[in-house]
């Protein structure tokens, strides 16, 4: 027997499974790419931060990635086994922890500098229209967390 149910609560009307699901579809299609930089889709977040701004903190790179440090820390671990990071306390403040890029973790950022195009190309945006996207993506992000 067919369920009679609210239009409201269907699935597929669901901002919130538009939003999972082509989050899901991006993590897959950047798979590939990575694969061949020998990083994850998180390592390379993180990579894409040092890259802008190296030798930050561990507490700094949270912020930027809006993760909690634990959640960060097998992240960190990963990289600096891979040899593209390194980790070492601020001799001014032992409870700091600074992240820097290695010279092999800068070198990538050269192997890397395709992966923006070839993600919009992808999604089939142009730079315009990924950029009004990523505002109403942000807003809508920044007003979710401050209630």
């Amino acid at each position: 027997m067919a369920k009679s149910i609210n239009e409201d609560q269907k699935l597929d009307n669901q901002l919130c499974f538009s939003l999972y699901s082509a989050s899901l579809a991006m993590s897959k299609m950047y798979k590939p790419l990575l694969e061949t930089l020998g990083i994850t889709y998180p390592q390379y977040l993180m990579m894409l931060v040092l890259w802008e701004d190296d030798g930050i903190t561990a507490t700094e790179l949270s912020l930027r990635l809006g993760q909690d440090k634990g959640a960060l820390t097998p992240v960190i671990k990963r990289l600096e086994n891979q040899k593209l990071i390194n980790r070492h306390r601020d001799p001014e403040d032992e409870r700091r922890v600074i992240i820097e890029l290695t010279e092999t973790g800068r070198s990538m950022q050269k192997e890397a500098a395709s992966i923006p195009t070839q993600v919009l190309n992808a999604c089939g945006l142009n730079p315009q229209s990924a950029r009004a996207l990523k505002t109403q993506i942000e807003a809508l992000r920044q007003y979710l967390s401050n209630p």
